[in-house]
This record gives structure tokens, C-alpha cells and sequence, in this order.
């Protein structure tokens, strides 16, 4: 099996940290990305792993998504813009180390 993509868009901070929690425990997948839109209140998180496994964390983590998607075998293009939005999001944390460090002591909680 390749590697596939999960997108789920949901709406909080705390919701998609919550789905992203759910999505890690119940398969084998990682965080490839993830971006805040409108402030906060729109969230798209984006997981990789095989196809099998991505299925099964986009499945238990919808609950109130505003949208999600599955994409097996992704398009380079699809990796790419991907690659793109995990560098920003690199950036970020290089740019500001301590909001990482808040991140990372948030999710071991």
C-alpha cells in the first residue's frame, strides 16, 4: 500500500486538537500539517500514513468536520502543496519557539 493523505477541516482549535488526539490513538498515522484559518476557527489538519490506516483515523475522528477527505496515492502535485504547507507551519515553530513548546506541552496532556 502507498502513502495516502487524510484532510479533515473542523472548526476550533480544540476540536481538531481533539480529532488529531483520536486520529494518532486509534491508527498508525502522523501529522503532516496543519493551518488555522479565520482566526482559529477554521482548522485543517492533514495526516499521512498508508491508506488502511489513514481510512480508519479519518472515520473515528469525524464528528462535526466541515469537510474531509481521503486521498490514496496522492498526485505529486497533491505531496507538493502538502511539502508547502509543512514548511510553513516549520517555519513557524522556528520563528517562534515558544509557541511550539506550548504546543508540543499541550498535547502530552
Amino acid at each position: 500500500m502507498g502513502k495516502s493523505y487524510g484532510f479533515i477541516e473542523i472548526t476550533g482549535v480544540v476540536a481538531a486538537i481533539n480529532a488529531l488526539d483520536i486520529m494518532c490513538k486509534t491508527a498508525d498515522v502522523e501529522l503532516a500539517s496543519w493551518e488555522r484559518k479565520l482566526g482559529g476557527r477554521l482548522v485543517t489538519l492533514i495526516v499521512s500514513a498508508v491508506t488502511a490506516a489513514v481510512n480508519a483515523a479519518v472515520e473515528q475522528a469525524i464528528k462535526k468536520p466541515a469537510s474531509y477527505a481521503v486521498i490514496a496515492n496522492p498526485h505529486e502535485e497533491i505531496v507538493k502543496l502538502v511539502e508547502l504547507s509543512a514548511s510553513r507551519w516549520k517555519k513557524r515553530q522556528q520563528e517562534n519557539p515558544e509557541e511550539a513548546l506550548e504546543s508540543k506541552n499541550s498535547s502530552k496532556k
